[in-house]
């Protein structure tokens, strides 16, 4: 007959018996577990932010005196930060080349330059203290092993009857 055949469903995996995944999700998408571990990390996170605003926002609303304050501390930081218009512009003008310069101009110059020489001075003298530790330690070495040396040459050379040689002898 022909309107009583059956059908068999194939799946993208060609059997005809439906996997776990196939019941899941019934469009035919595959069942990847980090995708599913991705989607479920998204929405956690949408959630918690959507979760966050809603608390920041009421609890902005249910304090307002302390919002008053911070106002306050928020305009006595944009005072010590933020000059007068005038003082701006006139912070801003550029001097001429030939024109003398202001003393704050002179003194902040000074102290940059005392500044940077103290610094190279600094710099400059533990170089040189370095150096000097470093051929100090250099000489006693070579004082070591030269007396060594010495001391060496010596004992092979005394014969036991004589003194040792003229180093040891008394000046009269």
């Amino acid at each position: 007959m022909p309107g009583t055949e059956v059908r068999t469903w194939r799946l993208a995996s060609g059997s005809a018996e439906p996997s776990p995944s196939a019941l899941w999700f019934p469009n035919g998408a595959s069942a990847h577990p980090k995708m599913a571990w991705r989607q479920l990390l998204l929405a956690c996170c949408l959630s918690a932010a959507v979760l966050l605003t809603t608390l920041q926002e009421g609890t902005g609303a249910a304090v307002g005196t302390q919002q008053e304050a911070g106002q306050d501390v928020w305009e006595d930081v944009e005072q010590k930060i933020f000059m007068q218009e005038s003082d701006a512009s006139n912070f801003l003008k550029r001097r001429g080349k030939r024109s003398p310069k202001s003393q704050d101009e002179v003194n902040a110059e000074n102290r940059q330059k005392l500044r940077a020489n103290e610094l190279r001075r600094e710099y400059y003298e533990e170089q040189r203290n370095e150096f000097e530790n470093f051929v100090e330690e250099q000489n006693h070495e070579q004082e070591e092993r030269s007396r060594e040396a010495i001391e060496q040459w010596r004992q092979w050379h005394y014969d036991g009857l004589h003194p040792s040689y003229l180093y040891n002898r008394h000046h009269i």
